[in-house]
């Protein structure tokens, strides 16, 4: 637990194995004190259950269980479970690790935005951190700046923070003359730095008492997942999720999910609504934006599969620029922040240009304009890396034109040559023809002229196409090719959700109604497919279809816009719901309820301290129902 000072003085239990020194700090379910161990003569941070949960007998046999899973995990990045109170003890309590240092959400409020390179860095950490909790079943369901701890070590020689300090991370002594740990000269840099993952299962320790359910929201709720949200199944990849909002937020500045209050908030979430993380900063770049914009997917089946698969990407990313060791690179950072990021801008400014020549000497368009786009947002005025731009835009320019005035050039060239071949075959021949020719060549010509007229994939500066590009000998294979063959597709709606009340359009023409197992009909072009709800109970869906010949199936589901349930009775009293057991109902409280495949949900209401107390109503997508347990 990490250490924190000049807290509010409060109760001080007393404790048989353990010397209470000091509160730490507080939150929603437990009060942390620093305390020493009497028996192996070591400090350590408790956490001790708030008196009103350890009135619950769910809440205290899940505490135990909790803390005897989490207890389990042995791993560098988690902070580790020393003790767990017995059930004979007064209070209940767990004995964690105690790091001395700060939380990430202090970082972040001192620095604001990371360097990203750094920002990743840390996710590696906590992602492997995540990957070892998964495997061992335990998911943790609250990632968020505040659960992360780090504890920095100066050098051998400097004086450490003083305890009184809030572990701010004070820079070492001489280290603007160290070399970076991107040389690899020093085989043991990256030791001093610590990042901890803690609290372990206390989303779903609150969860028990409904405390964290929907309409009572404990702690930011833009940080959890939609499916946390909708009270639906939770995996590993609520997880995935949440680091993606630790991450954005730390590399953009601010969270991805913002709004005005709560209810605005969780919206935004369910939505998916946020702003492109190289749109908001653009010295992201492309490739941290398109791993983001992965891990926030709205559904949990379109994010990185398991945390694992999301740390190889980011450590890719990280060892294409050149750091092999990310710990290594957080102990360079945290010796010295504002010498460290001057240097780095340095090296990684130099190190797109490289990668981006490379890319664009390969004909890798895309990538090169990817990493000098990059460059650029860091050396906005470099002139070299302005012709180079200016250049690509050009190119990307010439290419569109190209492929708006090759068709016609090709028809020109082509129907040029077949008349100069027939007329050369007209002198030879003895008899004069003077029936008109056909039109069937002309035709064969304007046939393909529709292919090489497909409209550009993207028009945006990122998908710049490299000058290098061989334009013509592509062309002239397409004209050599003969008559193009339109090649027809299925592509079949296999299941849809909702079931009923769908409407499709294909390419922005009107919108038909559809339903599963409906087969369309498709060239092979590709094309968009937008789907929408009748009465707009729904949000909309567009799938791209790509090109290709080969038949598809779509899986399609709307999320279906919530009902809205407020029940009305005693205030002091809660109430719960038969179909959604983890939710806790205040009198009152507009509490959303998850819709099914036909827009409705008859659920069942009733008295948490009365069970036998319970009313059935129907809610319906997109409309508010107010069920009473008012006494006549």
């Amino acid at each position: 637990m990490v250490a924190s000072v000049g807290s509010r003085p409060g109760r001080i239990p007393a404790l048989t194995k353990y010397d209470v020194l000091e509160e730490l700090g507080h939150g929603g379910m437990a009060t942390v004190y620093r305390a020493h161990d009497k028996r192996l003569g070591r400090d350590v941070a408790i956490k001790v259950l708030h008196p009103h949960l350890r009135e619950s007998s769910e809440i205290a046999h899940r505490f135990e269980a909790e803390a005897k899973a989490v207890a389990k995990l042995r791993h560098p990045n988690i902070v580790e479970v020393f003790d767990v109170s017995s059930a004979d003890e007064d209070e209940q309590y767990l004995v964690v690790e105690f790091v001395r240092g700060q939380t990430l959400r202090k970082l972040l409020q001192k620095h604001g935005a990371l360097p990203p390179e750094i920002a990743a860095s840390l996710a590696v950490e906590l992602l492997g951190a995540l990957a070892h909790a998964h495997a061992s079943g335990v998911v943790h369901r609250d990632v968020k700046p505040e659960n992360v701890l780090l504890e920095h070590r100066p050098s051998t020689g400097a004086t450490p923070p003083p305890p009184s300090v809030e572990g701010s991370i004070t820079p070492a002594p001489s280290s603007k003359d160290a070399k970076s740990p991107a040389s690899g000269s020093d085989a043991h840099r990256g030791e001093r730095v610590s990042v901890k993952l803690t609290d372990f299962g206390i989303a779903k320790l609150l969860d028990a008492q409904g405390v964290t359910s929907t309409g009572q929201v404990l702690g930011s709720p833009a940080h959890m997942a939609p499916e946390q949200i909708e009270g639906g199944d939770v995996d590993g990849r609520a997880d995935v999720f949440g680091l993606g909002v630790l991450l954005y937020e730390s590399m953009v500045g601010h969270l991805p999910f913002e709004g005005n209050n709560p209810a605005q908030v969780l919206r935004r979430v369910l939505d998916g609504i946020y702003p492109s993380a190289e749109r908001e900063r653009p010295s992201i770049g492309k490739v941290y934006s398109q791993i983001l914009d992965r891990a926030l997917a709205r559904k949990a089946l379109d994010r990185f599969a398991d945390a694992e698969s999301m740390r190889d990407a980011l450590s890719r990313e990280l060892a294409r620029l050149g750091i092999a060791k990310p710990r290594a690179e957080l102990e360079a950072y945290f010796d010295d922040p504002e010498g460290w990021a001057a240097e780095h801008e340095k090296r990684l400014i130099a190190k797109l240009c490289d990668l981006g020549g490379e890319a664009r000497k390969q004909g890798d368009a895309v990538s090169a304009a990817s990493d000098y786009n990059r460059a650029l947002a860091y050396a906005p005025d470099d002139p070299a890396l302005l012709r180079i731009v200016s250049s690509m835009h050009r190119a990307e320019a010439r290419m569109r034109l190209l492929r708006r005035v090759g068709p016609v050039v090709i028809g020109a060239v082509v129907l040029g040559t077949g008349a100069y071949f027939i007329a050369s075959a007209l002198k030879t021949q003895p008899v004069v023809d003077d029936t008109p020719a056909s039109p069937t060549d002309a035709g064969g010509v304007t046939a393909r002229a529709d292919v090489s007229s497909a409209p550009v994939a993207s028009t945006e500066p990122s998908a710049i196409v490299s000058a290098q590009r061989p334009f013509i000998p592509a062309i002239a294979i397409r004209v050599d090719a003969g008559a193009t063959v339109t090649k027809k597709r299925n592509v079949t709606i296999a299941s849809l959700r909702p079931a009923n009340g769908v409407l499709v359009s294909k390419d922005g023409a009107p919108p038909v109604e559809t339903s599963s197992d409906t087969t369309f009909t498709f060239d092979d072009k590709p094309h968009t497919l937008t789907f929408t709800c009748k009465r707009d109970l729904c949000d909309s869906r567009t799938i791209e279809v790509p090109a290709g010949d080969s038949d598809v199936a779509l899986d399609v589901g709307l999320r279906i816009h919530p009902g809205k349930l407020i029940v009305e009775g005693d205030p002091t009293r809660a109430y719960g719901i038969d179909e959604l057991p983890t939710t806790t109902v205040t009198p009152g409280v507009a509490v959303p309820i998850p819709m099914i495949a036909d827009g409705s949900r008859l659920i069942t209401v009733f008295d948490r301290a009365d069970p036998s107390t319970k009313k059935t109503v129907t809610v319906r997508a997109d409309d508010q129902t107010r069920v009473s347990f008012k006494a006549p």
